[in-house]
């Protein structure tokens, strides 16, 4: 990729060929031992924190999906443990415990030891996880716009991390996340990242053939994620004693927290775009969004429609549609185009070529790849694999944030120039009484994107 730096990969992270990556994948989702033969010495040369052969966790971020994620990482095989949560709110921390100990009821190699003395809540509560004995891993769950200053710290601090996606809500995360990933790779940290259909049987399969040039090369791709929209916001202004709580609590509905929904949501179907090219991203986008059906000042300040067209620097094509509307079609899936025939890569996970060959993955081919991203990660920890997938983390972090500058904007908008860009729209300060990037006006309104006037960089 012409704008990349020169430290930037395309290759997949792991330094397993696909073919291999595949099927360890399946090893893992069928639930097979992946430590068949490891040794004791194995172990020893890769000792956790206290010198045994248990992962000890810190979570950080204990909303829905750190819950899950939680619970996840302790359904891995072998000895794992939960030791520290931490949440900027202190009142998400006993109902996200309790669920973690319910999902995993059953499991005796897993262990929740978690104690008053280690649930911290606060800004600087996932200093406190990271740093707090014993951790060997760290989950980073919070709203995607603390990533980047999480996922530095947690590097600093040499521990493995599963952290989701995205990485950033603007370039500036990005360039700090991409140079904390440089430092997790000098320290062979071992690094997962949320975009699991990299991790689900049945893409898998489908992509080893599509990259394997079965359709040809590919001219364009089409991805959507088309549906009615995610929660209500859960807090009014009332019930919060700030802007920068009430923004938390509501926290997918502003762009610093979120980076909109084409960014926190639209990345899965936008990053298997730039799977089909071989993991490369593109160089410029073009776009047209606004605002509106979800118009309530309640909704703060995303757009409730994308549409991006994305250019690659061979000249192929990447169509992106998102909407959060109802009453519309809705769809969450990815199309193939290629010289040699053309693909349906999500759902079916089929193809055809223009002769006639038509392939559809086996439907017994089936895995919970939220799971199989664990149980890889955990694997590559106690075998002392490779495996870091941050690089993939970032770009297509930066390539949803490209959209969003491109249908904010109205204008063309490069690549190197948005990844280069010293605009921030984080908040200077962590702090319930912070000045906040944005801020409502008198009737309870934030101000909206403008194409035409917003500028991008």
């Amino acid at each position: 990729m012409s704008n990349a730096p020169s430290s930037f990969n395309p290759a997949p992270s792991s330094s397993n060929g696909r073919r291999d990556f595949l099927k360890t994948t399946a090893v893992a989702a069928a639930g097979t031992s992946m430590l068949a033969g490891l040794t004791k010495t194995s172990f020893a040369a890769n000792a956790y924190t206290k010198g045994d052969d248990t992962i000890r966790i810190g979570l950080v971020g204990c909303g829905g999906r750190g819950t899950g994620a939680a619970a996840q990482a302790l359904k891995t095989t072998g000895k794992v443990e939960l030791v520290a949560i931490g949440d900027v709110f202190e009142d998400s921390l006993d109902g996200s415990l309790k669920q973690i100990q319910r999902s995993i009821a059953g499991k005796d190699t897993s262990t929740v030891t978690v104690t008053k003395e280690s649930m911290y809540s606060g800004f600087d509560a996932y200093k406190k996880v990271i740093d707090h004995p014993g951790v060997d891993l760290v989950i980073l769950a919070t709203p995607p716009g603390f990533r980047p200053i999480h996922y530095e710290y947690a590097v600093n601090a040499g521990k493995h991390i599963f952290c989701e996606k995205p990485v950033a809500t603007d370039a500036a995360g990005v360039r700090k996340f991409m140079e904390a990933a440089r430092v997790s790779k000098e320290k062979n940290l071992k690094i997962g990242i949320g975009l699991q259909r990299h991790h689900e049987l049945g893409y898998l399969d489908l992509m080893q053939r599509i990259l394997d040039g079965q359709i040809g090369d590919i001219v364009a791709s089409h991805v959507y994620w088309n549906n009615n929209g995610v929660w209500e916001p859960r807090k009014t202004r009332e019930q919060c004693k700030s802007e920068m709580e009430y923004q938390l609590r509501n926290w997918y509905y502003y762009t610093w927290a979120c980076g909109d929904h084409i960014v926190e949501q639209h990345i899965h179907n936008l990053d298997v775009g730039c799977w089909l090219k071989g993991e490369k991203y593109p160089v410029e986008a073009v776009g047209m969004g606004g605002r509106q059906v979800r118009t309530d000042a309640r909704y703060g300040e995303i757009y409730d429609h994308h549409a991006v067209e994305y250019t690659f620097d061979d000249g192929s094509k990447m169509f992106s549609q998102c909407r959060h509307i109802p009453n519309c079609w809705n769809s969450v899936s990815e199309y193939a185009i290629g010289t040699k025939g053309r693909a349906s890569v999500s759902g079916s996970h089929s193809l055809e070529t223009y002769a006639g060959e038509k392939y559809r993955a086996d439907r017994n081919l089936k895995n919970d790849p939220y799971q199989t991203e664990h149980d890889v990660l955990f694997a590559a920890i106690r075998e002392g694999k490779d495996h870091n997938e941050s690089d993939r983390g970032a770009w297509s972090t930066m390539t949803s944030i490209l959209g969003r500058l491109a249908t904010y904007s109205g204008v063309l908008v490069k690549m190197k120039d948005a990844l280069a860009s010293e605009i921030t729209i984080m908040p200077q300060e962590f702090a319930w009484d912070a000045k906040m990037p944005t801020n409502p006006g008198a009737d309870g309104h934030y101000p909206i994107a403008v194409p035409g006037v917003f500028k991008p960089y």
